[in-house]
Formats: structure tokens, C-alpha cells, sequence
């Protein structure tokens, strides 16, 4: 059984995997990536706290603006905006070292 409850694709907040299955979106995990790739482009903790905490925010206002489940890749994609209207290195790190595991 997953460990993540079945969600209608027509549900708000919710993301779509690359392989299909749905989970609730988590603010938490745009943040992580966030303050890691900040973290890898060699800028402060406090200053990598405060973009992917920004970015963060950003990313939560669109993804409840949807009027549907969201693909990872939008995710993805949004984030990188969001990246890049607060410090151009960063952003970089993001897109170029994505994990794909």
C-alpha cells in the first residue's frame, strides 16, 4: 500500500510525479532544494535561508492559485523562476544539479 492517499487529479494542492502517482504538494521539500542548491552555489546559510524561503513562498502562492493537480515539472520549473528573481547563481545550481534518483 503507498504510504500517500490516493488524490483526484482535479484536486488543489496536489502534484503529479514523473511516474504517474499524485502526492500532496510540500512546501517544505521546495524549500530543502532550495537551501541546498543555495548551500552548492557557496552563499551564506542566512542568505540561502532567506531566497528559499522567498522562493518557497512564491512557489506555495502558485501552486494554490491551480485549479488542478500540478506536474512535478511545473514544480520544477516555477521554482527556477522563483530562483532566479532572487539571486541568478542559485537558480543555476538549481536547474543544472536536479537529483534524479
Amino acid at each position: 500500500m503507498s504510504p500517500h492517499p490516493p488524490h483526484k487529479h482535479h484536486e488543489k494542492g496536489c502534484l503529479v510525479k514523473r511516474a504517474g502517482h499524485t502526492e500532496r504538494y510540500d512546501e517544505r521539500k521546495v524549500y530543502a532544494s532550495c537551501y541546498a542548491a543555495a548551500l552548492a552555489a557557496q552563499v551564506s546559510e542566512r542568505e540561502a535561508e532567506r531566497i528559499a524561503a522567498a522562493a518557497a513562498l512564491a512557489v506555495t502562492a502558485w501552486v494554490k492559485k491551480q485549479r488542478r493537480c500540478v506536474p512535478a515539472g511545473e514544480i520544477f520549473a516555477q521554482t527556477a523562476k522563483a530562483l532566479r528573481r532572487h539571486h541568478a547563481d542559485v537558480a543555476f545550481m538549481y536547474e543544472t544539479h536536479r537529483d534524479v534518483s
